[in-house]
């Protein structure tokens, strides 16, 4: 006598709870993501990773599965961030070369978008009125989500809003940064990727590698430096004028 199959809606509740269920969403949406934006010939506005945003929100919400199960499964992608951060080394280590010769304006531009990117965020939610809850995050959001995740940890504010602010960042910056630079008349890669890495961090280097070699080589160089300077002086700042 054959077994009898459960009801699809009992396989479904099943899947349902699963991480590998969130880890799959996880996978196909960024995979769709990434088919659109070459379907698209690359057009920023055709970001994967904001694409995989709104497809991961959509199907978890449809699906009413908790934050706390689709984590669970996410969670496996979230580790490899870690590794992601000490691979920052490689990049830094290929540009000592390059800082030879362009050090004063690179170093420049480091400070100036650090510094920018913190006071604009930090003033502007201030003077919105926002509470602590937002503002400290705020402090983190143009270093990239592994590094401010942990920053975030040592200065005792949220990595949860840490993350979703670094990752919006990165695509805004990803997307808006080609016609900002070209209403400045930046030309030259090196400046565009060097820029794009300061302000969008992880996902706007790897924009810059999808257009130009030397813009992401610069994009890269400027993520590393940013982070690593990121993580030894905003939680001093932080405590000083947070």
């Amino acid at each position: 006598m054959k077994a009898e199959l459960p009801p699809i809606h009992e396989i479904w509740v099943y899947l349902s709870g699963s991480p590998l269920l969130a880890l799959f969403l996880t996978l196909a949406a960024y995979h769709v993501g990434v088919l659109v934006y070459e379907r698209a010939q690359r057009h920023p506005v055709a970001n994967p990773v904001g694409i995989a945003v709104v497809l991961v929100a959509g199907a978890i919400s449809v699906i009413d599965m908790p934050y706390e199960t689709y984590f669970e499964g996410a969670q496996f992608v979230h580790f490899l961030l870690g590794t992601a951060t000490v691979s920052l080394a490689v990049p830094i280590y290929r540009g000592f070369a390059v800082l030879r010769g362009r050090l004063v304006p690179l170093l420049a531009a480091l400070a100036g978008g650090a510094t920018v990117s913190i006071a604009s965020a930090v003033g502007i939610a201030r003077a919105l009125g926002a509470d602590a809850t937002v503002i400290g995050p705020l402090w983190l959001k143009s270093v990239t989500a592994p590094i401010g995740m942990g920053i975030a940890e040592r200065i005792e504010v949220s990595p949860t809003l840490t993350a979703v602010f670094a990752v919006t960042t990165g695509i805004l910056g990803a997307v808006l940064a080609r016609y900002i630079l070209d209403f400045v008349g930046s030309k030259a890669w090196w400046q565009r990727g060097f820029a794009l890495g300061i302000a969008a961090h992880g996902i706007g280097t790897s924009r810059a590698f999808s257009i130009n070699a030397e813009a992401g080589a610069y994009a890269g160089l400027a993520m590393g430096l940013h982070g690593v300077l990121g993580a030894l002086l905003i939680p001093l700042l932080f405590s000083l004028l947070g």
